[in-house]
C-alpha cells in the first residue's frame, strides 16, 4: 500500500507538469497568437487530466486492490503541487 501511495504521489506530480506547460503558454501568448491565453491553459488542463486518468486506468488494469490508496496519493500530490505553485508565485511579487 506504501508503494502504491508513492507511485501515485509521482504521477501526481507529473500529472501537474502539463499545467506548468500550459501556464508558460500563456505568459508568452501574444495577442496574434494562434493559441491564445485561454487556449493555451485549457489545453493544460486537458493534458493534466488525460495523465491522471491514464495513470489510474492503469492502476485499475494492473493492481486493482490498491487503488484507492493510489488515487488518494496522486490527487494529494497533484493538489499540494498547485498550492505549492501558487503560494511561490504570490511570495515571488
Amino acid at each position: 500500500m506504501v508503494v502504491a501511495v508513492i507511485l501515485g504521489i509521482v504521477s501526481g506530480t507529473v500529472g501537474f507538469l502539463p499545467l506548468l506547460l500550459g501556464w508558460r503558454l500563456a505568459k508568452n501568448a501574444t495577442k496574434t497568437s494562434n493559441l491564445g491565453h485561454a487556449g493555451a491553459l485549457m489545453l493544460g488542463v486537458l493534458l493534466s487530466f488525460v495523465l491522471i486518468f491514464v495513470f489510474a486506468i492503469l492502476c485499475i488494469v494492473f493492481a486493482r486492490d490498491v487503488v484507492l490508496p493510489y488515487v488518494l496519493g496522486e490527487v494529494g500530490a497533484l493538489c499540494v503541487c498547485a498550492a505549492i505553485f501558487g503560494i511561490t508565485k504570490q511570495l515571488r511579487r
